[in-house]
């Protein structure tokens, strides 16, 4: 069994001010890199054989924080959800109802599908590991939807830095 320590990066610039940052880079704030610290304190003593993170630059931040001197590992099968024309934008400014929502926002069945990808590629790629993976709010949304095989209404939403764990 492979035991998969779920995390959302710390907080950044962006989710202060309110700014969908989809699949830009991003860079923690000083309250995110004190949160990425916090993580490394709780899970010090916690053997992890694996640091994976989106290739995001704000994962990666919260990643290589976390994991200190060991090497981390990307990949795009983390990255934040796709906000096509939204992003950039103001988050309240931004419509509600998705039937006013343009065209080109990745869809929920890709983003399951890439969630069902990630933890099958961590299940081969790291049998019988423990591997801490630093994710977004949605795709790790999206990834707790496909293991609990609940819609993603159904799960609660990861507050910055906050650690899920999954037996995969």
């Amino acid at each position: 069994m492979t035991k998969l320590y779920l995390v959302r990066h710390g907080e950044t610039v962006d989710n202060k001010a309110q700014i969908m940052q989809g699949q830009t880079p991003g860079k923690l704030n000083m309250k995110g890199i004190e949160q990425a610290e916090e993580v490394a304190r709780k899970m010090a003593g916690t053997p992890i054989d694996v640091f994976v993170s989106s290739d995001l630059y704000r994962s990666i931040q919260t990643c290589e924080i976390i994991a200190g001197s060991h090497p981390v590992v990307t990949t795009p099968l983390l990255r934040e959800r796709d906000w096509g024309d939204f992003t950039g934008k103001f988050i309240p400014d931004l419509p509600k109802d998705p039937k006013d929502w343009p065209d080109n926002i990745e869809t929920l069945e890709k983003m399951k599908s890439r969630a069902q990808n990630f933890l099958t590629w961590i299940k081969v790629t790291y049998p019988d590991q423990t591997v801490l993976a630093v994710g977004h709010g949605i795709i790790n949304k999206a990834i707790q939807s496909v293991y609990y095989k609940r819609p993603m209404n159904q799960i609660e939403k990861m507050a910055n830095a906050e650690v899920r764990v999954l037996i995969l």
